[in-house]
């Protein structure tokens, strides 16, 4: 069992074939009676060494049209007015269509969003108006720079000025 840590990758593959892993701040070894099967998920974040992907069964998840989008968020606020919801969605979409953010807003921040507009009373006039509290969508500074240049040059369908309240 390796003690020093590399890097993820590299320490699951290990911990994989050994079939065991140590918690460092215990001292504890944990090791599997049986073979596990490992499910990872992706946010993109960094590339991952081709040792550690020819491990891995790939299987593509197309990121969720505006009606499964719909149907997702109504899990999470069944109260959610139509009104409000398809005015979200639209803010949602035009700044996902933005290619050169280099991190769209996801699932998850489309639903903490809303959760923060449900709280603060946000009407579909407001956001029809502005984007309030941009940061729960976008969390990059580089990609709040790049939603300022894509704004100025036009290309943005409507304007996303920022309220942070």
């Amino acid at each position: 069992m390796i003690s020093i840590w590399l890097e993820f990758p590299n320490d699951l593959l290990n911990e994989l074939d050994e079939m065991s892993f140590r918690i460092i701040e215990t001292g504890r070894v944990i090791k599997a009676k049986t073979r596990p099967i490992v499910i990872i998920t992706s946010n993109n974040e960094k590339e991952l060494p081709d040792a550690f992907l020819r491990r891995c069964v790939f299987h593509y998840i197309e990121f969720p049209d505006e009606e499964l989008m719909r149907r997702i968020v109504n899990v999470h606020h069944p109260n959610i007015e139509e009104n409000l919801l398809n005015q979200v969605l639209k803010k949602f979409y035009e700044l996902r269509s933005i290619n050169t953010l280099k991190k769209k807003p996801s699932t998850s921040e489309l639903i903490d969003w809303i959760a923060v507009l449900l709280r603060f009373g946000i009407t579909e006039k407001r956001l029809a108006e502005e984007i309030p509290f941009l940061g729960s969508l976008i969390k990059k500074e580089q990609d709040l720079v790049e939603l300022d240049r894509v704004t100025q040059q036009g290309a943005y369908e409507t304007a996303p000025r920022r309220s942070y309240y």
